[in-house]
This record gives structure tokens, C-alpha cells and sequence, in this order.
């Protein structure tokens, strides 16, 4: 089912799109919400000149998305692009709509003038390594290490 889809970059005023965008987030990666999504908090994003969020919208209704934060950089000039989550239902998935979403968010980038977007790829997860290689990620070899902090 190939519909008409379009991206867009949510503002402040996109409140009910982003917690549309969570959704898909929660779906697609089977996470259970501890709650559902604070409003507040949703918003807070929004207003953030480091936090840019996308989404794609088939007839109106959030399909997928992505998330990414701004990283400033203390040599550089540019900061970098940390892309943090996309997604797409599955009912829309390899209809191209993850590519658009990349490409804007490079769009994007490269307006603003950052240096470089990352996004990281669990070894496991041959889709997603094939997805960011075909368009036009390179991939390294890096260990990532996460210190989970517990209360």
C-alpha cells in the first residue's frame, strides 16, 4: 500500500505528532511504556534548539519518524548529529520512507551547519546496518560501552 507521504520537522505546536511519533517508537521496538508519555516533557523537547524530531505523515497520520540531538563541540566549529531513534509502522516499512527521513535530517544538518550526523547500529541488527549503509552511512568498527546508573 504506497500512499502520499510527507516529512516534517516538529515545532512547539507539534505536541499530539510527537506523542504520535512515541507510539510508533513503542510499537515498532515492542518497548511496554512505564506511563504514557508526559506532556510536559514532550514539550519541553519541542523547544529545544538541540532536539530535532521528524516525522512521516501518511493522510495526516504519523507513520514514523526519528529523533536526534545536537551535539556542540568544543573543536570544531560544526557540531555533530547524534541520530537517536527512527522507526516506521510496520505497515509502511521498505516503501522508502526511512530514506526520506535520513535525507531530510541530512537537509537539515547541512543547513544548520553541523558536520556530520552518527547513528548507531547494534551488530545484530543486520536490517538496520543494511538500511544506514544504503543510505549512505559508512560504517566503523566501535565498541560501545553503557554504564546503566541504577537509583
Amino acid at each position: 500500500m504506497h500512499m502520499a507521504v510527507t516529512i516534517k520537522k516538529l515545532e512547539v505546536s507539534d505536541l499530539d505528532d510527537f506523542t504520535a511519533l512515541v507510539h510508533v517508537f513503542e510499537n515498532v521496538f515492542e518497548v511496554q511504556p512505564l506511563s504514557a508519555p508526559d506532556p510536559a516533557r514532550l514539550g519541553e523537547l519541542l523547544t529545544r534548539q538541540d532536539f530535532i524530531a521528524l516525522v512521516a505523515q501518511a493522510e495526516q497520520e504519523v507513520v514514523g519518524g526519528l529523533t536526534a540531538y545536537l551535539l556542540p563541540q568544543y573543536y570544531p566549529v560544526k557540531p555533530h548529529v547524534y541520530l537517536y531513534e527512527l522507526a516506521i509502522i510496520p505497515d509502511f516499512q521498505r516503501q522508502g520512507i526511512g530514506r526520506q527521513l535520513v535525507d531530510e535530517l541530512l537537509r537539515y544538518c547541512h543547513q544548520i551547519g553541523a558536520g556530520e550526523v552518527f547513528v548507531q547500529a547494534e551488530a545484530i541488527d543486520k536490517h538496520a546496518i543494511e538500511f544506514y549503509r544504503t543510505t549512505g552511512g559508512i560504517p566503523m568498527k566501535v565498541f560501545h560501552f553503557s554504564y546503566p546508573l541504577k537509583d
